[in-house]
Formats: structure tokens, C-alpha cells, sequence
């Protein structure tokens, strides 16, 4: 785990960020009620943790930060793809899986998503099955529900899940 942590309180309960020696963002944890950690960030967390805030509060659609997840080409494909889908809409497994030129490895990305170490910041609750159900979320589809409608709210107005 990368040598420097933070935590924050939020409606989903208490998260935990990391970060590198130069301040990237390499994970979040959904920690919920359990003890958050003691932050060692010395400052290197605070635009994560302020743009987190904001988030949250309604104020931000869109995060600015250095991330540096690690993961397989394939995963860190799925990740990327994940970024480009709007803030308050939704996409099928299947979308995915096209937009990253891989139309068959629908099974693929979904383990991809639940291996996402940057949940909320790298979107997954934003990927939902094609019939429009919450399947997979490693933070559980109570804080899937959660974040999609928070989003709805924001935008002021449904969710809007785009299936091609």
C-alpha cells in the first residue's frame, strides 16, 4: 500500500485515501463505520480529500488529480474507459467492453470494475447491468444506489443509462 493515508468522513461512511511519495492517488478504500486510519499524508492528500468534499456536496461533476492505480494493460483499458462516462449517466458492461475495443469481454470488464482501486474518482457505480439493474459493486449496492443517486440529484433529474 502506498506509504501515505487519509482519512475522510462522507455519506458513505469513512473513506481512506492513498497516496505515493508524490502525492498520486493510488487507492480508496470504502471503509464505512469501520475505525478510519491514522492520515499520514503531510499535505499530499489535500486536493483528493477537498475535491472528495465536493463531491459529495454537490459542487464537483468531474475530479482534476494525479492518479497512479496499478493494475493489468487490460484493467487499467477498463479504468480509463470508466473516466469518459458522464457524471449522473450510466453504461452497460457491454459499452464498455466496446469503447475499449473489446465487444466480447463483457465478463472481463466486470472483473476489471471490481478490482478498480480508485472507486467514485474512477466511476464504476456508473456501470450497471444492460438491463438497467445495480450488479457490482465492490462497495456493495447499497453505496452503488447511493452514489447513482446522488449524481440523479445533482443533475436534477433521472439517471440516464445509455445501452448500445
Amino acid at each position: 500500500m502506498a506509504p501515505f493515508v487519509r482519512a475522510l468522513a462522507s455519506p458513505l461512511g469513512w473513506l481512506a485515501l492513498f497516496a505515493r511519495d508524490d502525492g498520486a492517488l493510488v487507492h480508496i478504500d470504502l471503509l464505512g463505520d469501520a475505525a478510519p486510519p491514522t492520515a499520514t499524508d503531510a499535505g499530499r492528500l489535500d486536493a483528493a480529500a477537498r475535491q472528495l468534499a465536493q463531491y459529495f456536496a454537490g459542487e464537483r461533476r468531474r475530479f482534476d488529480l494525479v492518479l497512479a492505480p496499478t493494475g493489468t494493460p487490460f484493467q487499467l483499458a477498463a479504468w480509463e474507459a470508466l473516466r469518459a462516462i458522464p457524471f449522473g449517466e450510466t453504461r452497460s458492461y457491454r459499452e464498455q467492453a466496446r469503447n475499449i475495443g473489446r465487444p466480447t469481454a463483457t465478463r472481463a470488464i466486470g472483473a476489471a470494475n471490481a478490482r478498480n482501486p480508485l472507486p467514485i474518482v474512477v466511476p464504476c457505480h456508473r456501470v450497471i447491468g444492460a438491463n438497467g439493474r445495480l450488479v457490482g459493486f465492490a462497495g456493495g449496492l447499497d453505496r452503488k444506489q447511493w452514489l447513482l443517486d446522488h449524481e440523479a440529484r445533482v443533475r436534477g433529474g433521472l439517471r440516464q443509462m445509455v445501452v448500445v
